[in-house]
Parts: structure tokens; sequence; C-alpha cells
């Protein structure tokens, strides 16, 4: 039946695409911005916030004009939010806390938020086994959406979106990721690949990097310097910005009166996507190609050569991109790469990988060069965080099927807190226009 239905379909694909086609040119003739973005890649300011900040360029004599990129959270810059952390101490639950309520934290309330995280960080009795250990498959997000609307089959007041349970579901869904995730790839693991499963218990007095450490790990250890990178890469994905697919996706949901679990499951639907989410494995499979071809990660002739084939679609995977490379907002630089950075090398230190960061320094000189030589850019390029977050999963034995995963674990306090912004402030459904360009024609007679 399936191969039947395959074949019809292949036969009727030339159809589609001929009927579905626009010519682009239209585009322009009616003044249509493509991804919702403008001919200098700059979005259609679409909604106000009071959440985050994301800064790419400034006005300088009436003209914009790229900086240094910017990443604020409620009015803080992101590093100095994670310098002020120190070396040793975890922010996960401090950050999150400051994102859902709009304040920072005093002691006596990141300790009581802190607690509830913990004391949150269970399932239902049996879920693990009814549900996540049901139909495992690779794909570690569609098995978290999966168990995200299960578990508005447990929650009494599961359609209720007045603001103090959409704040209670908040709190639950960030704590409760973690084991989704976790738990998601063991059963995976196990049933489809053959390996040992490991259904480790969280602790409610560790953080949210540590809890995913123990539970991911056979032998439940783990040292600082991982927990902190690993924290520190959580606080650096928690939030984006509303315009950014999967929030804007969380916002469009809320604002048709949707309840929190259809809403979070269909944000995660949006960050699975290639374009999104998943940008550090295509970073992790370039680099893996790269060393098959520049074996010698000190030679930075050979090392242009074949970042100058990769560009010129002669190699990898023929798209033309290095991957890891470049932002949609962002210009001169990354805001989170950059910090990010110094923990990835203290990381790789710790772990021995000194060669391998010298690999990432020589692409990420290169790749700029050769990209400024040989392409219209107009706002610059630089690395984004993506280029170095599969590289940290990786030496922290994290699997590639939980490389997206993570990124969700971070991201559901951005969308937690943007979901309880559109409730507060909004009461129109958001509902953007399609200028329809069909021609009008004759039902054909027999």
């Amino acid at each position: 039946m399936r191969q039947l239905l395959n074949e019809y379909a292949e036969k009727q694909e030339q159809i589609c695409r001929k009927n579905d086609h626009i010519d682009p040119a239209l585009y322009d003739e009616y003044n249509v911005n493509l991804g919702l973005r403008d001919q200098n890649g700059k979005g259609v300011l679409t909604g106000l916030t009071n959440i985050s900040r994301i800064i790419g360029s400034k006005t300088e004599n009436g003209k914009q004009v790229p900086c240094e990129g910017e990443l604020w959270y409620r009015g803080y810059p992101v590093g100095s939010l994670i310098r002020s952390l120190g070396r040793e101490k975890l922010g996960f639950e401090r950050v999150a806390y400051l994102l859902l309520m709009g304040e920072m934290p005093s002691e006596e309330e990141e300790k009581e938020f802190s607690d509830w995280i913990g004391r949150c960080r269970r399932l239902p009795t049996n879920f693990t086994r009814d549900v996540i250990m049901k139909a495992p498959t690779e794909d570690i997000m569609n098995t978290i959406t999966r168990s995200i609307l299960t578990l508005a089959s447990y929650d009494p007041k599961a359609k209720d979106t007045s603001i103090p349970n959409s704040l209670r579901h908040s709190i639950q869904l960030i704590s409760e990721f973690p084991l989704l995730a976790v738990y998601a790839y063991h059963a995976y693991n196990h049933y489809e690949m053959g390996g040992s499963m490991f259904i480790h218990n969280p602790d409610p007095e560790l953080s949210t990097a540590e809890n995913l450490l123990l539970m991911l790990r056979p032998d439940q250890n783990y040292s600082d310097i991982e927990a902190k990178v690993l924290d520190t890469a959580l606080i650096l994905h928690m939030e984006h910005g509303g315009g950014n697919n999967s929030t804007f996706t969380t916002r469009v949901v809320t604002s048709s009166g949707s309840d929190t679990y259809s809403t979070i499951a269909a944000a995660m639907s949006s960050l699975k996507g290639p374009k999104h989410g998943g940008a550090n494995i295509k970073v992790m499979e370039m680099m893996s190609d790269i060393k098959e071809h520049v074996p010698d990660y000190s030679d930075k002739e050979k090392l242009r050569d074949y970042l100058s084939k990769i560009l010129e679609k002669q190699a990898f995977d023929g798209s033309g991109l290095i991957y890891g490379m470049g932002h949609a907002v962002y210009s001169l630089s990354d805001p989170r790469e950059r910090i990010f950075k110094e923990y990835v090398k203290r990381l790789s230190v710790a772990k021995g990988r000194e060669a391998d960061m010298v690999l990432y320094q020589n692409v990420e000189d290169t790749a700029i060069e050769l990209i400024c030589e040989k392409r219209r850019i107009y706002k610059g390029v630089s690395p984004n965080i993506d280029f170095y977050s599969g590289f940290v999963y990786e030496m922290l034995g994290i699997p590639k099927e939980l490389y997206t995963a993570m990124f969700a674990v971070a991201r559901i306090v951005g969308w937690s807190a943007h979901r309880l912004e559109e409730l507060i402030c909004m009461n129109k459904i958001i509902r953007p226009a399609y200028k329809s360009v069909m021609a009008e024609r004759e039902i054909p007679v027999d």
C-alpha cells in the first residue's frame, strides 16, 4: 500500500510543481518580503517585546551600518549575565527566572524557583514506559513532541490559558524537558541500536546542566568544567528574540487561544528544521569531511583550497555553504559565539582536544576571508554559535541525535516567556496577509 501510494505521489509531483510555482519577479512587483525579511535581510516588524533585544546594525547618519552583535535579556547584556556568575556558579535557573518573570531574582527567589524546578523534574507514573519507550526513533525531536502532547492528557487543566496556569505549565515543561530528551535517546539507543538502556532518576538538588549529564551517562559522573560549559551553552541558547522561527511560531499559536502543550509542540516542530535548530549537526558533518581531506589541521593553504571547493559546490554536500558562518541578523559578530568560544577553549584543553580547536580556528579565519572574497556580502560575515556548539556537545559525549534536543531544553524558557507576554499583551490572532496571484479559470466541460 505504501509503495503504491509513493508511486502515485511521484507521478503527481510535476503537476504540483507546475501549479504551485510562483514567478520570483512577482515578489518585487507586489513588494512582498520573502521570509518576512527585506532585500537587505532586515526582518519585517511584526510585534513588540520586553523579553530580549538583538542588535546587528546601528544607524549612523541616517544609514544602517553593521556593528558588533549584541544580545540582551530583560535589559541585561547576556555577556554580563554570564560573567556575573563567575567561573564556577551555574546560572540556568537564575536566568530562566529572569526571562519568565522579567526581573532578576533575589537570592531567596532564586532558591525558591530552583526548588520548584527540582520538584517538578519528574514524569507521571509509568510515563517513561508507556509513552517514551513506545515507538522509539532516532528523531528525538519527534519523540519529545509526542510526549509533550501526551502530557496534556495527564493534566486536568491542560486547556486553561490563565496566566497562573500557563506559568505553572511553563515551569513544569522547563523541568521535564531534560527527562523527555535523555530518556527518548536511551530508548532509541536500546531498542533501535542494541545498546544498554539507563534510566537514571534526576537529582532535585542539582541544576539542569548537571542533571542532563547525570542522566545521560551510565556512570552518572561529570566534572565541574563540563557542567559549567553545558550550563553556559544552555543560557546562550535560551532566548533569541521574538522573530526567530520557533518563537514566532509560539506567538502565532498562542494568539489563536491554543493551550500550552499544543503551542510548545508546534514550536518543537519548527525548531527541528535543519534551517533552524539542526544547524550544528551540519557543522559537525562538514568538519568531519574537512578532516578527511585536510589531515594536517595546521596546513592553511590546503584548508583554503578545500574550503574554496566547498563554496564552489565542488565538495562536501554541494550546497556551496560553509556551515556555521553568518547569521540572519548579526553581521560583524555573533555575541553568543564570542562568549562561548572562551568556554570551548577551556573544555578543549580539559579534554585534550587542542588540535581540533586549532582546526576550528583556522576554518573560522579562512572561511571569513573566502566568503568576503567570493560572495556579495552586504553586512559582513562571522561565525555563529552553531559553529562551536556541536563540537562542545561532542566533547561532552552528547550523541548527535540529541543536539537539536539540547537546543530545545534551553529554548523552552524563551518560548514560555514569549507565550506569557503574548497572553498578557495581545488579544488578536496573528494573521498576516498573502497576495493571491492565481489566474481565474473556466471549469472544463466534458
